[in-house]
């Protein structure tokens, strides 16, 4: 894929968390995951320093949430080339995961096209098939949720959710006009907190100053029913924080925050 739109200045925002070594962790790039007769999707993967040794690696998937013809258009380059991606994937693999981002059409087919070819080729990759996490924010969130609902997800070990859209709850209907404003997919449309399941651990991150229309008030009902059904949920709240404040808030709070969303993933992944 390709933009001739001047990248927007978001685009060239970094993660405000930086871990000696990360800018040089080795990534394999543009490998082919989805191939059809109008177009070849590819993706990217940010290797910890251990597999140069040949082990294979558990792996975190950034989980994207919109179509990138659009998001090019808008800002001038595709999701994984955005900079708060490449340094987010950096700091991931240099903590000793493997960290994938990719192209996506059609975000909810292309995931599922994703994980099957990950897990297919793992041994080629240097992925461990069976230890594979995800990490959304925003309105990336409801993608990723769908996925964690289906049946066949023994491989999932752990979720970490930014300052995310969620769930539509008790009629309300936030998330869908914010998905119809913003332009994310919301494959999760109908569904509950029940339809998660039960053993994937979640790390969920709330900004407590977020200005995204309705993003707070569904994400505060959403750990409600989430912690009512007891889901294995951690849980920070940044309460001085505007939306996306590991790119916007420089503060000790953010780096902690990040330093235990990076510790969670640690923990789920590397046994």
């Amino acid at each position: 894929m390709s933009s001739k739109t001047q990248r927007h200045e978001i685009t060239k925002k970094r993660v405000l968390y930086q871990i000696p070594g990360m800018e040089a962790v080795t990534i394999r790039r543009d490998v082919q995951y989805l191939v059809t007769s109008e177009s070849t999707l590819t993706l990217d993967i940010y290797y910890p320093p251990e597999a140069q040794n040949g082990r294979r690696a558990p792996a975190i998937i950034f989980i994207f949430g919109y179509p990138d013809v659009g998001f090019q258009k808008i800002l001038g380059c595709t999701q994984k080339e955005m900079e708060s991606f490449v340094s987010w994937a950096q700091l991931v693999a240099v903590s000793g995961i493997a960290a994938i981002t990719y192209e996506t059409k059609e975000p909810a087919a292309d995931l599922n096209a994703l994980l099957q070819y990950v897990r297919q080729n793992a041994e080629s990759l240097g992925i461990e098939e069976d230890m594979i996490g995800l990490w959304a924010c925003s309105g990336h969130v409801p993608n990723a949720l769908s996925f964690l609902m289906r049946e066949d997800i023994g491989h999932l070990k752990c979720a970490a959710l930014c300052y995310g859209y969620t769930l539509d709850l008790d009629g309300s209907t936030g998330i869908a006009e914010a998905a119809k404003q913003y332009g994310f997919v919301n494959p999760c449309a109908g569904k509950s907190v029940n339809d998660l399941p039960q053993n994937i651990p979640l790390f969920i991150v709330r900004a407590g100053r977020d200005q995204m229309p309705h993003l707070n008030e569904t994400l505060d009902l959403f750990l409600v029913r989430a912690l009512g059904c007891n889901l294995p949920i951690t849980f920070a709240n940044h309460t001085e924080a505007p939306h996306a404040f590991d790119l916007f808030h420089d503060s000790a709070e953010t780096r902690e925050i990040i330093r235990q969303i990076l510790a969670f993933m640690r923990f789920h992944l590397l046994r």
